[in-house]
């Protein structure tokens, strides 16, 4: 029986089960260049830049914040022809408290008109995210391992990519906003 609310919903919506797409709406479709029918059942990593990327992910969802069965982000996902684009992912789970994310609903809005794909590297793209967050670069580097240092210079190659010449304006351009 199909749900018009989810079948026609204006995001992207996906039911995925063990990271497996069992059910995906129209917008959904359309965001990622398919058809609802032959998105069913297609490994959500066919949808990511990089198996790295796919895999950070996952470890972000075991992590102590993720274990509310709650979870956000923003990321460079891949259309079905690969291009990449930015992406707005909300998920719920639907899950046991003891499995989050074994199921769940997860909300997918394309963010490529205010935020166009600029070709980073997996490092700089957590550099960006994190920076983002407003966290330091000191607490960048607790997170990602690195010296503070480390993530000055991703913050430099970042700011030369984007054409921003300071730290707000980076960051403006990153999340969207107007400057």
């Amino acid at each position: 029986m199909s749900d018009p609310a989810f079948e026609f919903a204006p995001v992207g919506l996906a039911v995925l089960e063990h990271r497996v797409i069992k059910r995906c709406n129209l917008q959904f479709a359309e965001t990622f260049g398919g058809d609802p029918a032959e998105l069913c059942d297609l490994p959500i990593a066919a949808l990511y830049p990089s198996p790295e990327d796919y895999h950070r992910i996952g470890e972000l969802l075991q992590m102590p914040e993720a274990q509310s069965g709650v979870y956000n982000d923003e990321r460079i996902m891949r259309r079905c022809c690969g291009a990449l684009f930015w992406c707005r992912v909300r998920g719920r789970s639907t899950s046991r408290s003891d499995q989050p994310f074994q199921t769940g609903v997860w909300s997918f809005a394309d963010l490529s008109e205010e935020r166009p794909v600029v070709s980073l590297t997996p490092r700089e793209r957590d550099v960006a995210i994190l920076t983002c967050r407003g966290l330091s670069a000191k607490e960048i580097g607790l997170k990602l391992g690195l010296s503070y240092r480390t993530v000055e210079t991703h913050r430099a190659r970042l700011l030369d990519k984007f054409g921003a010449r300071k730290l707000p304006e980076l960051v403006a351009k990153l999340s969207g906003m107007p400057l």
